[in-house]
């Protein structure tokens, strides 16, 4: 399999490459602008910025993540200096050798090269020279190391955020499969009882459950599923909780006759339903569950509203708890910042409203 760089390390070095060509650059224009073009003396800035190259390219390639990034702090700094020390030198012997910054008109030798002229007013002594190397060396290597450094973060903030994307993958996944088994236990008791009062109402609710069941283990396992059939599961579960509750919860369910063909994610609402029906029901007292689907040609509306008891003393911190959380997780994970999730907790109801995109 032929390698490929990560986006990040490919940006960097496109960074690299623009940065350095464009000082590259800076001499021919600068000749160009003066009306002239003087070629040996593009050749000795271009020397010169070679070397420069080479200390930021060592720094940044070899030395930062051999040493720096392996903590061996000591070392990176020892190695920069003579890195610094290396390279200053050597453009301080070659300079007066071979090209240097005089002014143009300076004479040449017949072999082309530049004949400095040490006693010229325009001349640096050697330590003016070593000092403006020495800073523009430091600024090249500090400048190195920050995109270097900036460049490793970011590669790990994204390896982070895809670590968080996988995370999130599997709280969905569990999410979609936490139906609670006593739900189908008790709905096979009800089936089981039902049997000898009512045999049609019991084979309609084992046609019901075995729907249900097939979606969880089939179609919950795609990454989207047809509107329609999430409306026929969530139908069916329904109808099996009302076997649970019998005529003890008022039940409304409001669905468009007409349901487009679009996808959704599946199980997106049974967490939803199953906690409004988990925390909405109180036997000694009149309970309702609410459920409706708004559909339009962009956005699709789930309402769910449920009764809310004085006697369910811990109903907040049980419903906002980690259930809740993992499913603003798993929004998130589908749709990002494309979603509104608003939840009402009144004092005797509690409303959810949900509106995805489609």
């Amino acid at each position: 399999m032929k390698a490929h760089l990560p986006s990040s390390r490919k940006i960097e070095v496109l960074f690299y490459v623009l940065i350095w060509a464009l000082v590259f650059s800076v001499p021919y224009f600068s000749e160009r602008g003066s009306g002239h073009l003087n070629w040996n003396t593009m050749a000795g800035h271009w020397v010169n910025l070679s070397g420069f190259l080479i200390i930021f390219l060592v720094n940044v390639y070899i030395l930062v993540p051999r040493l720096l990034l392996k903590k061996r702090y000591l070392y990176y700094f020892v190695s920069v200096s003579l890195l610094i020390i290396m390279g200053i030198a050597i453009n301080m012997i070659a300079r007066p050798g071979f090209f240097s910054f005089a002014d143009p008109g300076t004479d040449f030798s017949p072999d082309g090269f530049r004949q400095p002229d040490l006693n010229s007013p325009n001349s640096k002594p050697p330590f003016m020279v070593f000092a403006d190397n020495l800073i523009i060396c430091i600024l090249i290597v500090g400048a190195g190391t920050t995109i270097r450094l900036m460049a490793k973060w970011l590669s790990e903030e994204s390896l982070r955020k895809d670590a968080e994307k996988e995370q999130l993958k599997t709280n969905l996944a569990l999410l979609r499969h936490q139906v609670s088994p006593h739900f189908f236990m008790n709905t096979l008791n009800n089936i089981h009882s039902l049997i000898e009062i009512d045999s049609e109402k019991a084979q309609d609710a084992v046609v019901r459950l075995s729907t249900l069941m097939r979606y969880l283990l089939y179609d919950s396992a795609q990454n989207t599923i047809e509107l329609k059939k999430e409306i026929e599961f969530i139908n069916s579960f329904i109808s099996l909780m009302q076997l649970r509750h019998s005529d003890e919860v008022e039940v409304t369910v409001v669905i468009p006759e007409k349901v487009p063909d679009t996808k959704i994610p599946p199980m997106l609402f049974i967490s939803l339903l199953e906690n409004a029906f988990k925390h909405g029901v109180s036997y000694p007292q009149k309970s309702y569950i609410y459920f409706e689907l708004r559909i339009d040609s962009a956005f699709l509306t789930c309402i769910i509203k449920n009764s809310k008891h004085k006697i369910a003393a811990n109903y907040q911190g049980e419903y906002s708890g980690i259930g809740l959380d993992n499913i603003k997780e798993s929004l998130k994970l589908l749709y990002e910042d494309n979603f509104q999730l608003n939840i009402q907790d009144k004092e005797s109801e509690f409303e959810v409203d949900l509106k995805i995109p489609i």
